[in-house]
């Protein structure tokens, strides 16, 4: 039996372009995407893109940042923890990740510490696999946004899903 926590993120699974287009939308440009290959590039057309052997972890993500990081437990962990540290220090002004809804993790944990809005898609994305052939994940997925266009977010991913504001403790 196949469970969530032995995904191997090995499989080059890439995001189908309509989700691509909402997040420029809402963002108006993709400036970084971290962790991506020539192939995504086709669709997601960032100003600036990491691949595995260019390495986006040691990198600044500066500006708005498209993220649909490696679902292996170890990749995504560091990438999520990576972008939630670009924000603390400025870099990262706005971005849209496409992760699992894997709450009780860590990770997810660092990135809804920085997201403003998230949204809960009414049912699993379909990925597209190298040669655009769609394939179905072994969880439900979820979108998360940092940014000053939170009503432009949900306006735009509410065709997707439940729009969830994030409401932090003040100090």
């Amino acid at each position: 039996m196949t469970h969530v926590q032995h995904n191997s993120g090995q499989n080059e699974w890439y995001t189908p372009s309509h989700f691509i287009e909402s997040a420029r939308l809402v963002m108006g440009s993709i400036d970084v995407d971290p962790a991506s290959n020539d192939i995504a590039q086709r669709i997601v057309k960032a100003g600036m893109y990491f691949t595995s052997e260019t390495n986006g972890l040691d990198k600044p993500l500066v500006g708005n940042v498209w993220m649909n990081p490696p679902y292996s437990a170890k990749l995504i962990s560091e990438f999520c923890i990576k972008l939630a540290f670009e924000c603390v220090v400025g870099n990262t002004k706005q971005f849209i990740t496409l992760t699992n809804n894997a709450t009780e993790t860590v990770w997810f944990s660092h990135l809804m510490s920085v997201s403003d809005a998230v949204c809960l898609p009414r049912k699993r994305v379909r990925f597209l696999d190298p040669d655009g052939i769609p394939g179905a994940p072994l969880q439900g997925q979820c979108f998360c946004y940092r940014g000053v266009n939170v009503s432009g977010f949900a306006s735009e991913f509410s065709a997707y899903g439940t729009i969830l504001r994030v409401v932090r403790e003040s100090a």
